[in-house]
């Protein structure tokens, strides 16, 4: 257990602050996305409080990433760098893609602003991958 929560807490916080300067960085690459998210009854605003659920979402992530590690380290093999990208890639195809087809089904939104999504869960997961194989790896 406590290969799970300190080192899934931490992947999280990891996790936060790359979504967070990922968002503000796409943001400003392509700002009609912007105008996508305030897009009236598409988003909850930021006064919601279920809005904080958004904040928990990356420790949430963390901790079942760091459980999910403890199941199949022995499976990745090669450098600090190949096992993180092993990691991210199982995750990728097992949540992050079905994750994205139906929000691209379901939602009204750009392809543009799913390829964004994807791109920073991506890198997300990687980053707290890395911190994950370096602590528990």
């Amino acid at each position: 257990m406590k290969k799970v929560i300190v080192p899934g807490l931490l992947a999280g916080l990891i996790m936060l602050i790359v979504g967070m300067v990922l968002s503000q960085l796409i943001n400003m690459m392509l700002p009609g996305l912007m105008a996508e998210y305030q897009q009236a009854g598409l988003f909850r605003p930021w006064s919601d409080p279920l809005m904080s659920i958004y904040f928990v979402h990356p420790f949430i992530v963390g901790l079942v990433l760091a459980w999910v590690l403890g199941k199949v380290k022995g499976l990745l093999g090669g450098s600090l760098w190949q096992k993180a990208g092993g990691l991210t890639l199982g995750i990728f195809l097992v949540s992050t893609l079905p994750g994205m087809v139906i929000s691209y089904s379901s939602f009204p939104v750009s392809l543009a602003m799913i390829l964004s999504w994807t791109i920073s869960s991506v890198a997300q997961v990687y980053c707290g991958s890395l911190l994950l194989i370096k602590m528990n790896g």
